[in-house]
């Protein structure tokens, strides 16, 4: 049984409803194995429309001399996967996780859309059991502070235009991207992509879509290349 009062503690809230937080920790893969169990996919649902407006709102009421277009690199900075997982990994939400057998062998305490989808879940959870306030004051604590830090090192220039900027002056190339794999139901798709440069493989990449999988796979090359 897992003991999530040094999480509580942690982030600052302290929920009425332990389900609620325990249900933001269920991966899907859990499920396939625990019947009765229910995954955390509508609190993730719900907590990444929750991070969007708080986020938005934390960004118009800070910025005001930037326009609608840096907004948007900044909100989209903020809200990528990779810097919500390095959320998750600062917070240790890894290690509530209720994963299954498979995916627990596969490392999925440590992999960075796991803990993205979580972080959300827990806004979602967080949110239903508290309220839109609390929600956004552990987004602000947790998740907005970086907005400096972001800024500072380009960070919210979009991935794959910073990775087909640097490929095309480097190699007079531009990457290419292919669907690798595709799983689950079609309600409920994980793609797998990969970033081609001529012929070379350079990175892969995990979404809920093509387009947010060609993000991840351009950020990991733009790691794998040390771009």
């Amino acid at each position: 049984m897992q003991d999530y009062k040094k999480l509580e503690k942690t982030i600052g809230v302290n929920f009425n409803d332990e389900e609620l937080l325990k249900n933001a920790f269920v991966h899907k893969s859990y499920v396939n194995e625990n019947k009765d169990s229910k995954d955390n996919e509508r609190l993730e649902f719900l907590g990444d429309a929750v991070l969007e407006l708080a986020t938005t709102r934390y960004l118009y009421d800070t910025c005001p001399n930037s326009q609608e277009g840096e907004l948007t690199a900044f909100r989209s900075a903020l809200v990528k996967g990779k810097h919500l997982a390095s959320v998750a990994e600062e917070l240790g939400l890894g290690d509530y996780l209720s994963l299954s057998h498979g995916e627990e062998k596969s490392g999925g305490r440590e992999k960075k859309y796991i803990l993205a989808n979580t972080v959300e879940a827990l806004i979602g959870a967080i949110y239903m059991d508290q309220g839109y306030e609390t929600a956004e004051k552990f987004i602000a604590k947790f998740i907005l502070t970086k907005l400096d830090e972001i800024i500072a090192q380009g960070l919210y220039i979009d991935a794959k235009s910073k990775f087909q900027e640097l490929i095309q002056e480097k190699e007079d190339f531009t990457p290419y991207y292919e669907v690798l794999s595709e799983d689950g139901p079609d309600h409920n798709k994980e793609f797998t992509v990969g970033v081609y440069v001529k012929n070379d493989l350079i990175a892969k990449g995990q979404g809920s879509s093509k387009q947010k999988a060609e993000v991840v796979a351009a950020e990991n090359a733009l790691i794998a290349l040390d771009l």
